[in-house]
């Protein structure tokens, strides 16, 4: 039998052909195992056969994993980022089950715990989010392009590199003129297709913003803008994700909003509203893309809070 590295090709190309995987989702799983690699090389491991690997391996990677210091952050792993390469190693076990490989269960490799102040979700109240939308200055154009940014984040809920893509034929002026309402069908993360919708206040936003945009040539939806009319255009104008958050960053700055402010603030401001409009769990996942509802239930704590002020302001048995 195989050494547990020597399996994990294999199962990098099972990801990629059987499961239909995208490449960026491979790219990850091999990129978390070769974390796991590593820790095996240096336990001198190396040789170490799936049927071999114990719980008592497994409890020695968490250990080491949960003492690990980041080359880029110089601080300890996250839990959540324990628990990607964690989710790694299980994919790995449930590839060996599928291929009759004698192995350890997948269910043996426990995921961390997440303590309460990790799954607090950062969001804007309607009051901030308000400041936010009105900060660009729309006498300017890229005042108009940053204010048609900001309404599709609220929206539609799209994660950045969602937004990023986006393309201008998707956005025909002649479809959207007469209408109230609009929606897209996107592919974003794992691959995974669903539908987005835009509110009419977006919409009026996108419609301006295309009555001044340059570049027809230019595929993508939102571009950098120049300085001057003599600036030439070198390559692709696509806006990147990193060129969205700073811009993301420079209005929270202005509306005086904390510095926390990011894309994905806006997608967790977009959920926790239709959370607490009374949109319920599985719409929300829908929304969102989400592949499994446990991911959804991070909103769950805000609901929950909200029905609390609500059921201590109203219940009747504050006044017996």
């Amino acid at each position: 039998m195989n050494s547990i590295k020597r399996y994990i090709p294999d199962f990098l190309e099972y990801c990629e052909l059987e499961k239909g995987l995208s490449n960026t989702s491979v790219e990850n799983y091999a990129n978390f195992l070769a974390r796991f690699s590593g820790w095996l090389t240096r336990e001198h491991l190396s040789d170490l056969t799936p049927k071999d690997l114990t719980p008592g391996h497994i409890w020695r990677y968490r250990v080491f994993l949960s003492r690990y210091i980041s080359p880029f952050t110089k601080k300890v792993l996250h839990t959540h980022s324990q628990g990607y390469y964690l989710i790694a190693l299980r994919a790995l076990l449930s590839y060996f089950v599928e291929k009759n490989i004698p192995s350890l269960p997948p269910e043996k490799v426990k995921l961390p715990r997440q303590r309460t102040r990790d799954r607090v979700i950062k969001f804007l109240t309607l009051p901030q989010l308000r400041q936010l939308l009105y900060a660009p200055d729309t006498q300017t154009k890229k005042g108009v392009r940053d204010r048609a940014i900001l309404e599709t984040f609220f929206s539609t809920g799209l994660r950045v590199a969602e937004l990023v893509s986006l393309n201008v034929t998707q956005f025909d002026p002649s479809l959207l003129r007469n209408k109230k309402d609009f929606e897209l069908t996107i592919v974003g993360k794992g691959s995974k297709a669903r539908t987005v919708y835009f509110s009419q206040r977006c919409l009026d936003s996108l419609k301006k913003y295309l009555e001044i945009r340059a570049y027809e040539q230019e595929p993508a939806l939102f571009i950098r803008l120049p300085r001057s009319p003599a600036q030439t255009n070198n390559g692709s104008s696509r806006l990147t994700s990193r060129s969205i958050e700073r811009i993301i960053k420079y209005y929270a700055l202005k509306a005086g909003l904390p510095l926390f402010v990011t894309p994905h603030t806006l997608r967790h401001t977009y959920a926790t509203d239709l959370l607490q409009q009374g949109v319920d769990l599985r719409s929300i996942q829908e929304f969102l893309g989400h592949s499994s509802i446990l991911t959804t239930q991070i909103y769950t704590h805000v609901t929950n809070k909200h029905l609390r002020e609500i059921h201590k302001k109203f219940h009747s048995g504050n006044k017996l």
